[in-house]
């Protein structure tokens, strides 16, 4: 049986992040007439997910398992088929390696937060590489299926399977990944708005709150990893 100390790491702004996404969401039910109750579960759960991986807490396992489930579900329908699948395919049976992973890699027995590490200056140069072909390659794949996003569709899919990699594995620079994901990903659910697509402007909603969770995640893991640097010295 595992047991955890100091179960609660959040602070003000991470409080902030998950009440914004709560608060927009209804007042854009109200403001529309329409209540998007998939969206709003997926948004939340969404925020406090990644609220908690900044924050390096192992939990945010149990909260990214509720959002890539119905988030699969809401990209499929907007044939954003290359998000569908990093979701349903990638995100979800990730959710338990990356507990799996991050329950051997805390700062003690009973702590939820782990230990964070990072790449070489070699390693960043590869990540780098691979990233932009990978990317071009996706690309040409979904339009060959008419994709309607296939470029940024192709980016969000790609980065995120590298990003969400890193993030298993600790290593902090996941956030430049998920920084540029993350705005990727505002303007992709902002063409799908404008197309019609019923949960899109939820989306976007979160992925605002996202990018500034990602940006936050960044500061706080660089802290993290030279943390870890000391502790592996």
């Amino acid at each position: 049986m595992i047991h955890f100390r100091h179960i609660n790491t959040l602070n003000p702004f991470d409080w902030f992040l998950i009440a914004g996404v709560v608060i927009f969401s209804l007042l854009y039910s109200l403001l529309s007439q329409t209540f998007d109750a998939l969206g709003m579960i997926a948004g939340v759960s969404g925020i406090i997910c990644v609220v908690l991986v900044a924050k390096g807490n192992i939990f945010n396992y149990l909260f990214g398992l509720i959002n890539v489930s119905l988030y699969a579900w809401i990209a499929f329908k907007a044939e954003l088929y290359g998000d569908a699948l990093l979701n349903a395919f990638y995100y979800l049976p990730m959710q338990f390696a990356g507990w799996y992973s991050w329950i051997r890699k805390r700062e003690a027995d009973e702590s939820v937060t782990i230990v964070a590490r990072r790449l070489t200056l070699r390693q960043r140069y590869l990540l780098t590489a691979v990233s932009v072909l990978t990317v071009i390659a996706g690309a040409f794949l979904l339009d060959m299926v008419n994709d309607p996003q296939p470029v940024k569709d192709s980016a969000t899919t790609i980065l995120s399977v590298i990003a969400m990699f890193l993030m298993v594995k600790v290593y902090m620079e996941q956030w430049i990944l998920w920084v540029v994901v993350n705005v990727i990903s505002i303007v992709m659910w902002s063409i799908s708005f404008i197309e019609g697509e019923p949960h899109s402007m939820l989306m976007i909603i979160m992925w605002i709150f996202y990018l500034a969770n990602s940006v936050n995640g960044w500061i706080l893991w660089v802290k993290l990893s030279e943390e870890g640097q000391s502790v592996l010295k």
